[in-house]
């Protein structure tokens, strides 16, 4: 895997899929049904200036990026941020294909209140076997507003255009928070599997020394071992527990420190040492943080 194409321009992926030069300077939606039927980028890597919504329907093959490969099916959503890197595969494409790729840069959305939420949209950093699946009814309904967007760039732009096509962007994806919000719902037994395996981890990190050596675990750190994206991991345990991993794993800490200052007779600055922290003032800050009251403090009053 030498190769590597950066795609730095809404242009670029045009002339890249042989199309003519795009209605609008900063967004375009590809259909998978105008591209060719077989595309061959096996080896090839891609990094991107843009944003890519896409929904795959009627294309047989795999997308790869971050650490995991995903045999997409029909219906499922994909999203991609600026700079992430795509490994390129083999796709068959159907000729009724209903997909589409709605790709925009972010001079589009710059100035207006999506630029400014952009990274509240924590899936853009999942990974891609954590994609989202949609009913036909939610593929429907996303795809109309793709269409209302295609309509809005092809004809005369105006001084709305920009406002009228960003706003249709922002419901995508506010939609898509939404079937998202469904897809942890539907899979709460597995979810809640994951909250147990994530309990577990934690447990067994703490108990096997390694803070001292590692310092406190990271939610990264977490996400790896459960195979997960930072994000998808927090995101999973905020639905199925009202917490985010990072305050699962303070919460945790601060326990174990509950059990150290009152179950034996070490230094706060050992206790904070022995739970990961390379500075005691750290520990003390975030132990007043979740308790209202120091780590000497809560020692004496109980």
């Amino acid at each position: 895997m030498n190769e590597i194409i950066h795609i730095e321009s809404v242009e670029k992926i045009h002339e890249m899929m042989g199309f003519p030069k795009p209605k609008h300077p900063l967004v375009t939606v590809i259909f998978m049904k105008d591209c060719p039927t077989y595309m061959d980028f096996e080896g090839v890597r891609f990094t991107s200036e843009l944003f890519m919504v896409s929904l795959k329907d009627g294309v047989e093959g795999s997308i790869q990026y971050g650490r995991n490969s995903y045999d997409f099916s029909d219906g499922t959503m994909v999203f991609m941020k600026p700079h992430q890197v795509i490994y390129g595969t083999t796709e068959n494409i159907c000729a009724d294909s209903k997909g589409w790729m709605l790709l925009f840069h972010p001079d589009l959305i710059r100035r207006s209140e999506l630029g400014k939420s952009i990274g509240q949209y924590s899936f853009f950093d999942y990974e891609v076997n954590e994609a989202l699946h949609l009913s036909e009814e939610e593929q429907l309904m996303v795809s109309d507003l793709v269409r209302k967007i295609v309509l809005e760039y092809q004809q005369n732009i105006d001084k709305h255009s920009q406002k009228l096509i960003v706003s249709n962007i922002e419901l995508i994806l506010n939609y898509s928070t939404r079937y998202y919000d469904r897809q942890f719902y539907v899979r709460t037994n597995l979810n809640q599997d994951h909250v147990g395996q994530f309990e577990t981890l934690l447990r067994e990190y703490f108990n096997s020394g390694k803070p001292s050596e590692m310092g406190v675990p990271s939610v990264k750190y977490c996400g790896e071992q459960l195979h997960m994206s930072p994000n998808y991991l927090s995101d999973l345990l905020k639905k199925e527990t009202g917490k985010s991993a990072k305050d699962h794993i303070h919460n945790f800490v601060v326990n174990r420190a509950k059990t150290n200052l009152l179950g034996t007779t070490d230094s706060i600055s050992e206790i904070a040492y022995d739970l990961g922290f390379e500075y005691p003032q750290h520990f003390s800050k975030l132990f007043k943080a979740k308790t209202g009251m120091s780590p000497a403090q809560y020692r004496t009053q109980n």
